[in-house]
């Protein structure tokens, strides 16, 4: 047994330190690439400011033919020229130069604290009490043209019936309410402005429904309808639950936020509104019963399709200021089917973009 484990410590230390040796090649190759890559960039610097003071040069002689200056004037000038190229030079040569000083003295992944970010890793292992939590860096984008934030609405939940308004709807307008969570990415369309974004994502969306009157929903075969309750109802409630994919065109300004590494548009405190639609499937759909029979409480789940629509789309719109909004979506597909009169969603609420 001890030899066993003598092997497997040895075994052990070998993979460790061939890793080690590899990640230091793979570290000097890259340091040597970029150090590589910077002395080419000197003698781009010495190239372009070389065709500049040609340029100029060759501006002052037209000038001079023109009889616009001097002589003297002229050859002043070509001199102050050939100075401001030599120190521009000079200047730029140099900040290669303390670059690749830089590269010299740290391994490849040293960058400017000004262009790092800093986040957390937790490694369990053995460290102090058997885990440990390390901050991680990663370099920061310059442009960072698509964000993602966490999506959820809450609110008021009823149904667009023909012939009927909100008020002789067959559900209770408090009781009845909706929620979303979902996860949204945000993508800048245009290349120097964030007046148009795209918004596009998954959600889960539950609806329920609180039938008014002491009724309850009862499927009969291909039919959905409600009926009146023989015991008094503590609660009666239909809940679906369905995945979509919304996708919305956000418009509104921001604030553009610049520093010499890299540079992001802030929305916060911005006005906003989106438009756009929706697109999933149902999941399930569940009744909830409570109430008292023979002194006795009872609670009933009921799980069955209750005929609701198993392809769920529609269109929704959202206004707002920073990361809240006022949020209405409508279904234009039913919320059953094979129904004598249709009956379509329709949400009102609240909706937070955490980011």
């Amino acid at each position: 047994m001890q030899t066993i484990t003598k092997y497997l410590v040895l075994l052990v230390i070998s993979i460790c330190t061939l890793q080690l040796n590899a990640q230091d090649t793979i570290q000097n190759q890259t340091s040597n690439q970029k150090i590589k890559s910077l002395e080419e960039t000197k003698t781009q610097i010495h190239n372009e400011e070389r065709e500049l003071l040609k340029q100029e040069v060759e501006g002052i002689n037209i000038r001079l033919d023109k009889e616009e200056i001097t002589l003297e004037e002229a050859s002043k000038l070509k001199k102050e020229m050939a100075e401001k190229r030599a120190l521009n030079i000079e200047n730029r040569i140099a900040i290669i130069d303390n670059e690749i000083e830089l590269l010299k003295r740290n391994d490849s992944n040293y960058t400017p604290e000004d262009n790092k970010s800093s986040t957390f890793e937790i490694t369990f292992g053995p460290g102090k009490n058997g885990f440990k939590i390390k901050g991680k860096e990663y370099e920061r984008p310059y442009d960072l043209r698509t964000t993602n934030d966490l999506l959820f609405a809450i609110g008021l939940n009823n149904a667009i019936i023909k012939g009927k308004d909100l008020n002789n709807s067959p559900y209770e307008i408090g009781g009845s309410r909706f929620i979303e969570l979902g996860w949204n990415w945000k993508t800048r369309l245009l290349k120097n402005s964030n007046l148009i974004r795209v918004k596009y994502g998954f959600s889960f969306q539950w609806n329920t429904y609180s039938p008014k009157d002491n009724k309850y929903f009862v499927q009969n075969e291909k039919v959905t309808f409600l009926e009146e309750f023989p015991q008094d109802f503590k609660k009666s409630k239909l809940r679906t639950t369905s995945l979509v994919f919304p996708l919305h065109f956000e418009f509104g300004p921001s604030k553009k936020l610049e520093k010499k590494t890299y540079f992001r548009y802030l929305t916060d405190n911005k006005f906003k509104i989106g438009i756009g639609a929706y697109g999933g499937f149902r999941l399930g759909t569940l009744q909830k019963l409570k109430y008292e029979e023979n002194g006795k409480r009872r609670k009933e789940k009921i799980k069955r399709s209750y005929n609701t629509s198993n392809i769920v789309y529609g269109l929704s719109t959202y206004v707002g200021i920073g990361n809240t909004s006022l949020y209405m979506k409508y279904d234009l597909s039913p919320i059953f089917n094979n129904q004598e009169v249709k009956q379509n969603n329709l949400s009102l609420g609240l909706r937070f973009d955490l980011d």
